[in-house]
């Protein structure tokens, strides 16, 4: 593990793979995870691209307790800004996973600049009235759901937070068949969940999606239920160089669930 210093903090990377295989390729975890959460990627990937995995702010390996401001969308995409910049490799590809897609796609729109490809595997958010005819304003009942997730982590019931924070994206029952390993990932990182329900998250707008100018992968698994699907197809429709891939018999952690398929996904991509 390496760190470097950005606005005022050390952030956590892992640096694996071929430093002359192009431009790095810059990962960007998701909620609850961390740059573990790429290393079932690393292998196919690594062979011929570098791979750069960050934690972001609050992330393991550092132990946080969901005090304070400094966790928010906005930060961390200041914070990645910084991270490409300091890294001083020209620019980078940049992949990011859920909530990191959504950080990811906030990144390409502010410095699209530091960017040659952009990655968004089902990037977390919801969609504004420009782009979701159903917008009603006000709380979605996802932020609801996590909130109550929060409350019960925040109330010291970690594994009924994240009981109840996974099976509202995966499914009634997901947590208890997710294997120990995964489960511990997000037991490492679950007080954060106190920091996102405070992130005032922007919806994407027609104007956000039209403002993207690099090439721009979707990847989705092609059994994802909610409002994920919506978000990743509606996007891709107005993102004026996308494409879209969708992996078969996969949810959202697609990546764990098919790291081959996913790894000649992106792999193609890149090499375009």
């Amino acid at each position: 593990m390496q760190t470097l210093h950005v606005n005022g903090y050390d952030m956590p990377y892992l640096d694996v793979g071929d430093a002359n295989g192009g431009p790095p390729l810059v990962c960007v975890h998701g909620s609850l995870n961390d740059f573990r959460i790429w290393g079932c990627v690393l292998g196919p990937l690594s062979r011929k691209h570098r791979l750069i995995c960050v934690s972001l702010r609050h992330f393991f390996p550092e132990h946080w307790y969901g005090v304070g401001n400094t966790y928010s969308i906005a930060q961390h995409v200041l914070d990645v800004i910084a991270f490409i910049e300091k890294l001083d490799a020209g620019p980078v590809d940049l992949m990011g996973h859920s909530r990191g897609g959504h950080i990811a796609f906030r990144v390409a729109q502010r410095r699209g600049d530091l960017l040659r490809r952009l990655i968004l595997a089902e990037p977390g958010g919801e969609l504004d009235a420009t782009l979701d005819p159903e917008y009603k304003g006000g709380p979605s009942p996802l932020l609801a759901r996590f909130t109550t997730a929060a409350d019960k982590i925040a109330a010291g019931d970690v594994h009924g937070g994240l009981e109840y924070f996974v099976d509202t994206l995966e499914g009634p029952g997901r947590w208890q068949r997710l294997p120990p390993l995964m489960k511990q990932g997000l037991i490492d990182n679950a007080t954060t969940l106190i920091g996102q329900v405070r992130d005032d998250r922007p919806g994407f707008s027609k104007a956000d999606a039209e403002s993207i100018r690099m090439p721009t992968l979707f990847i989705g698994g092609a059994k994802t239920r909610g409002l994920l699907p919506k978000v990743l197809h509606t996007l891709a429709a107005h993102v004026p160089d996308a494409k879209v891939a969708m992996i078969p018999n996969a949810t959202h952690p697609m990546f764990e669930q098919a790291p081959q398929a996913f790894s000649e996904i992106v792999l193609e991509f890149l090499a375009g």
